[in-house]
């Protein structure tokens, strides 16, 4: 399923909401930690999560956006950020015509075309 990427602005405006109002955390359930957003939620009568919302907001801006892409959107990298080059396409897809023709061909079995065709397209 694809989602949104996370704006790191916005994780970092989350996180220094929390040094402000009572419930921290919010961040967290923002980035995809819910488990780290109730350990904040059950801690805010602490000052820890506000001393922590203040450090990761922090730390939110002044990383830089590959850094926190890799960090925080790992699952929307690709199919967001990824560009895909032509030449790379037409010599695959020129790959499994050929491997396609040589099990046509009975040169190689139906296991060994599709171990060679996982392999080629798992580059």
């Amino acid at each position: 399923m694809l989602t949104k990427p996370k704006n790191r602005r916005v994780a970092a405006m989350l996180a220094f909401s929390g040094t402000l109002v009572p419930v921290a955390g919010l961040h967290k359930f923002y980035l995809g930690q819910p488990l780290w957003g109730v350990c904040y939620l059950l801690l805010s009568w602490t000052p820890i999560p506000r001393v922590a919302s203040a450090i990761e907001g922090f730390w939110y801006l002044v990383q830089d956006s590959e850094e926190f892409d890799r960090n925080f959107n790992a699952e929307t990298a690709v199919s967001f950020k990824s560009t895909v080059d032509p030449q790379n396409v037409k010599a695959l897809a020129d790959a499994l015509r050929q491997l396609e023709s040589l099990r046509q061909e009975g040169l190689i079995s139906d296991y060994e075309f599709e171990q060679k065709r996982r392999q080629l397209l798992n580059c």
